[in-house]
C-alpha cells in the first residue's frame, strides 16, 4: 500500500469519528424572543382592569336581582292580602244571598198557605205557581191539597241517610234556593210537598219528578221507596209514584231532557202522560211524541211499574233485577232512565245504565236526565 492511500484511510476514519461525536453532542434549544419589558406589564394591567369591571358588573346585577326579588315577594304578599279580602267579600255576599233566599222561601210558603184551597184556585204544582208569577226556578213547598188528597206515607218508614244525599260545592251554590239540610220530597212534619220547579224551559211551569246528574244515589230500590219517593229534591231524586199520580189527575205533558258525556243534549216530549194508581201497579200511559231524542218510551207504554222486589214486567226474565232500577219495564227496555249511573270511561260497557236507545243505543249510559211534567192546559 502506498503512503497516499494510507493518508486517505486515516482521513476517512477521522471524519467518521468527528461525525459520530457531533451527532451525540446535545443541541442548544431555541428560545422565543422575549417581549419587551413594558409590553408584559401593560397586558397584566389590562387584565386587572377587565376583572375589576366584570366584578363590578356582577355586583350590580346581584343587587338588582335582590331588589327585584324583594319586589316580587312584596307583590305576592299584596296579592295574597287582596285575595283574602275578596274571599271575605264573597263569603259576606253569599251569607246575604242565603239570608235573602230564606226570607223569600218563607214569604213564598206564607203566601201559599194563605191561598184559599178551591178546585179552581188550588196550588198543587209548579204550573199553578208560574200562573201566580213565581218565575224563579228552584225548590218550593206546596201546601196540603184537601181536594186532591195527600198521598199516604208509611209512619214506620225511618228517615235515614240512605234515602237522601247532601249537596256539595258548586252544585249547591248554583241553585236559587240553596240549603245544607237534608230534604225528603215529602215533609211529614209540615204536611207539604217539596218540589223543584223549572220556570224557564219552554215557558216554565214544569214540576220535576226525576233527576239524575250527581250519581251518588242508587236508584235500585224497592217498591216502598219508589211509592213514597227518595233522594234530595236539590240533587238526584225520584219524587214518588203516589205524588206523580196526584199530579197527573188532569191531562199532563211529560218532558224528558237528556245530556250525554260529550255535552250534547236531546229531549223527548209527550203531550199525553198519565200514571195509574198503586192498585193498578202505576201503569204508564203516554202518547203524541215530539222532540229530537227519538221515541224510546213508546215500547214501555201500557206497562206496569216494576222494582227489585216487585216483578210486573211482560218478560220471563226479571227486568228490574237485570236493569237495576225501578221502571216501566216491558221485555225489557228501549229506555232505562232509572238505571245505574256510570261515569265517563265506564259509560259504554254495560246495558243496565241510564239508556235511551233511539239516541245512543243500549250500551251508552247518559250523564244527565230530568223528567218533568206540567198540565196540558198550561199557557206560559
Amino acid at each position: 500500500m502506498t503512503k497516499r492511500n494510507v493518508s486517505f484511510v486515516v482521513w476517512g476514519v477521522a471524519l467518521l469519528l468527528l461525525a459520530e461525536t457531533w451527532a451525540q453532542s446535545p443541541r442548544k434549544k431555541l428560545t422565543p424572543p422575549k417581549p419587551p419589558k413594558g409590553q408584559c406589564c401593560d397586558e397584566v394591567r389590562s387584565l386587572k382592569v377587565q376583572v375589576a369591571n366584570l366584578t363590578s358588573i356582577l355586583e350590580e346585577l346581584s343587587r338588582k336581582q335582590e331588589t327585584d326579588l324583594r319586589n316580587v315577594v312584596r307583590q305576592i304578599m299584596d296579592l295574597d292580602q287582596q285575595n283574602r279580602q275578596q274571599e271575605a267579600r264573597v263569603t259576606e255576599a253569599e251569607s246575604r244571598y242565603s239570608e235573602i233566599n230564606n226570607r223569600v222561601e218563607i214569604m213564598q210558603l206564607q203566601n201559599l198557605q194563605s191561598v184559599t184551597q178551591t178546585s179552581s184556585d188550588a196550588i198543587y204544582d209548579c204550573a199553578s205557581l208560574s200562573s201566580r208569577n213565581y218565575k224563579i226556578s228552584g225548590v218550593y213547598k206546596l201546601p196540603k191539597d184537601e181536594l186532591l188528597g195527600t198521598p199516604e206515607l208509611s209512619v214506620s218508614q225511618p228517615r235515614n241517610q240512605a234515602n237522601v244525599i247532601p249537596l256539595f260545592g258548586r252544585a249547591r251554590k248554583a241553585l236559587p234556593h240553596s240549603s245544607s239540610s237534608f230534604l225528603l220530597p215529602f215533609d211529614k212534619r209540615r204536611l207539604s210537598l217539596q218540589v223543584f220547579c223549572d220556570m224557564e224551559t219552554n215557558g216554565g211551569g214544569w214540576t220535576l219528578i226525576q233527576r239524575r246528574r250527581i250519581g251518588l244515589l242508587s236508584f235500585n230500590r224497592d217498591w216502598k221507596n219508589y211509592k213514597s219517593g227518595f233522594g234530595s229534591i236539590r240533587g238526584d231524586f225520584w219524587l214518588g209514584n203516589d205524588h206523580i199520580v196526584r199530579l197527573t189527575r188532569q191531562p199532563t205533558v211529560l218532558r224528558i231532557e237528556m245530556e250525554d258525556w260529550e255535552g250534547q243534549t236531546r229531549y223527548a216530549e209527550y203531550s199525553l202522560f198519565n200514571m195509574a194508581n198503586e192498585l193498578n201497579s202505576y201503569k204508564l200511559f203516554i202518547a203524541n211524541y215530539s222532540g229530537n231524542a227519538g221515541d224510546s218510551l213508546r215500547y214501555h207504554n201500557t206497562t206496569n211499574f216494576s222494582t227489585i222486589n216487585r216483578d210486573n214486567d211482560k218478560c220471563v226474565d226479571d227486568c228490574a233485577a237485570l236493569r237495576k232500577g225501578g221502571y216501566w219495564y216491558n221485555c225489557c227496555t228501549d229506555s232505562n232512565l232509572n238505571g245505574m249511573f256510570y261515569r265517563y270511561g265506564e259509560h259504554t260497557k254495560k246495558t243496565d245504565g241510564i239508556t235511551w236507545y233511539a239516541w245512543h243505543g243500549p250500551n251508552y249510559s247518559l250523564k244527565k236526565v230530568e223528567m218533568k211534567i206540567r198540565p196540558a192546559s198550561f199557557h206560559p
